[in-house]
């Protein structure tokens, strides 16, 4: 697959009605972090959801062409927000964002850590 961007906006357009743009857009993102990396519990769990089941049809039904694949990317991403939606749930564009990112907190986490080896001389 020659364009992976437009892959990926078809997927979060079928779950979000929004392109990668407008997420990042909406969630206040800076540049170049990264959607995946600020969301809370609730919604990776919808985002895995949707690439594992694309990954998998498109292996199951031999989807061949960067159009098609996008289309199935697409249609999975709008099965799962009509579950989402026929289940009651919060559509995933109206979820929380995370005042930390995963990687501040990986960070942060690796600080203290570090601060808890000086302090007693533990190994991690």
């Amino acid at each position: 697959m020659k364009n992976f961007d437009k892959f990926h906006n078809a997927g979060y357009k079928g779950l979000y009605n929004e392109t990668a743009d407008e997420i990042f857009k909406r969630k206040g993102l800076r540049y170049r972090e990264d959607i995946l990396d600020n969301m809370g519990s609730e919604e990776p769990a919808s985002n895995l959801f949707r690439i594992v089941q694309t990954e998998s049809k498109l292996k199951r039904e031999n989807v061949k062409g960067e159009s098609n694949a996008n289309e199935v990317h697409f249609n999975v991403g709008r099965i799962v927000r009509n579950t989402i939606k026929q289940s009651g749930g919060t559509m995933p564009e109206n979820l929380p964002t995370p005042s930390k990112s995963l990687k501040q907190i990986k960070k942060e986490n690796k600080l203290n850590y570090s601060k808890m080896e000086k302090i007693d001389g533990l190994k991690f």
